[in-house]
């Protein structure tokens, strides 16, 4: 089918200025500057835009803007327009400086005045805070007491932060303390990158769309659910991070919940941030939180040891610089959840994922319960398909359904058939990072794709009894899997005890 060019009404965004935190790390150079571009693009980018970078290292705003656009064709995801480039890297600050020193926001608030003078962003700031997580509460603080964030004439003061929020259910609260004790809950943005992605936002369509399928999105009509988020990637020079984070708290509280409560949510009144953002997190406190021999009994973690990806060696984690050689921090995890609510009561909700797996996917996959076969009680069980809704993320943006046909032929014999929605097959859409999306909705003041303080929280809380129970013991029951595997075996037994299996990772 020819491909159809996505079209859109959004409006350009509100003038502003974009502040960078972190400002000379990759995530800048990356995914930053080239989602920036690829708003230029799409026209969504205003007319009136600045870009000030605040980093730690010494630089002039000339050096720091001509980094930028070298580094912009390294990165961006189509061929660069001089005309867009200069629109978007046209006027650049950099301001150097430590973030838990006031003079920093001293200088940064002279560049602002100035910029709002001269550039007309009419005192709208996004602040974005691409930095360690152990500087968001000096940032976020000081931009609090400064006065820098503070919204008034009719200008909004908004501030993005990164991934990790927290590390365990107290520090992520104790997060959300300090910084909402400066900043309202309406101008935190906390991003999550995976929801910038185009089928993650279209499970909401999908499930509310369409009159297909909310009526058999329940426990009478479905078995269980897998959440994959495999990667084939090491954890290459982040061991020091990694180290010290592990699977469980790296992914879990974020990526795979945001997908988990994407999922299974219940309707939303209305499709706006507060009640889509409601919906999340009322669904994330309905996951039920286990005590510590449940949590252990319904959980794999795993490590991986030497191997092969794709005919390339891979070093044991254990062998990799800035990893301790007795590490007991997991680069595979596998969960059994179960939600406590009428829509989903049974339903188990298999969650995994793991680093120097045999291959890269994400992927959301929806086992619909079997029919009844007394009809043709002669076909062998297992020449029938499972039915399956696999909504696809990586590395193809895709939905398909596995379903059961005849067979041409004058005997009923069955066998199993799918059908397959590639977004490339229907719409033109150019590459882009993930960020154009969040960014976007952001400088608009749409929240819907970002979680709330009270659904971060309840992330949380489901984690910590596995965070809890896996300190208690220590190094036993931490497994091992080779690289360039599907995990470890325990994580098939931990659905294979009920009849179960996983689906393949490929």
């Amino acid at each position: 089918m020819t491909g159809r060019t996505a079209t859109t009404t959004a409006r350009p965004a509100d003038p502003c200025c974009l502040v960078i935190f972190g400002a000379s790390g990759d995530l800048t150079h990356r995914l930053l500057v080239p989602a920036l571009y690829n708003l230029g693009v799409a026209g969504l980018l205003p007319d009136a835009f600045a870009l000030i970078g605040v980093a730690r290292s010494e630089s002039s705003s000339e050096a720091f803007r001509a980094d930028l656009e070298k580094s912009l064709p390294k990165f961006a995801t189509r061929q660069i327009d001089p005309a867009i480039a200069k629109k978007v890297l046209g006027n650049v600050v950099y301001v150097q400086g430590e973030s838990d020193d006031p003079r920093t926001y001293e200088k940064i608030g002279r560049e602002l005045s100035r910029i709002e003078r001269e550039q007309k962003t009419q005192g709208n700031r996004l602040f974005y805070l691409a930095t360690p997580p152990n500087a968001f509460v000096p940032i976020g603080c000081h931009l609090g007491q400064s006065g820098l964030a503070r919204q008034d004439n009719g200008a909004w003061r908004r501030i993005i932060i990164e991934k990790p929020f927290g590390t365990d259910l107290a520090s992520a609260q104790a997060l959300n303390q300090k910084l909402l004790s400066v900043l309202k809950e309406d101008q935190i943005f906390r991003i999550d990158h995976y929801l910038g992605k185009e089928t993650v936002q279209n499970i909401l369509v999908l499930r509310f769309g369409n009159g297909l399928f909310e009526p058999i999105w329940n426990r009478d009509h479905i078995d269980h659910v897998q959440i994959t988020v495999a990667e084939a990637l090491t954890i290459g020079r982040r061991g020091r991070y990694y180290d010290a984070t592990g699977a469980l708290r790296d992914m879990v509280p974020n990526h795979l919940f945001q997908l988990l409560s994407l999922v299974a949510m219940e309707p939303p009144a209305r499709f706006a941030a507060d009640a889509v953002r409601a919906g999340k997190a009322e669904l994330l406190d309905a996951v039920q939180v286990q005590a510590r021999d449940e949590a252990l009994r319904n959980s794999v973690r795993a490590q991986y040891g030497d191997g092969f990806i794709e005919n390339h060696a891979v070093e044991a984690y254990r062998q990799t610089m800035d990893v301790k050689r007795d590490s007991t921090s997991e680069t595979y995890v596998a969960l059994k959840l179960m939600i406590d609510n009428w829509r989903w009561a049974g339903v188990p909700f298999y969650l995994r994922t793991g680093k120097a797996l045999r291959a890269k996917l994400t992927e959301v996959a929806i086992k619909f319960k079997q029919a009844p076969i007394a009809m043709f009680r002669d076909t062998p069980i297992d020449r029938l398909a499972e039915n399956f809704l696999v909504l696809g993320i990586q590395p193809k943006e895709c939905i398909g359904l596995n379903f059961n046909a005849k067979i041409p032929g004058p005997s009923i014999a069955i066998g199993g058939v799918g059908m397959m929605f590639k977004y490339e097959d229907y719409f033109d859409a150019a590459p882009s990072t993930g960020y154009e999306t969040l960014i976007y909705d952001c400088m608009i003041g749409d929240a819907i794709l970002y979680p709330r303080a009270d659904g971060i929280e309840a992330g949380w809380r489901v984690v910590q009894p596995f965070i809890d129970a896996w300190r208690e013991v220590g190094a036993q029951g931490l497994a091992t899997y080779r690289a360039g595997s599907e995990g470890p075996a325990e994580a098939d037994w931990l659905i294979t005890a009920e009849g179960r299996r996983w689906r393949p990772i490929a």
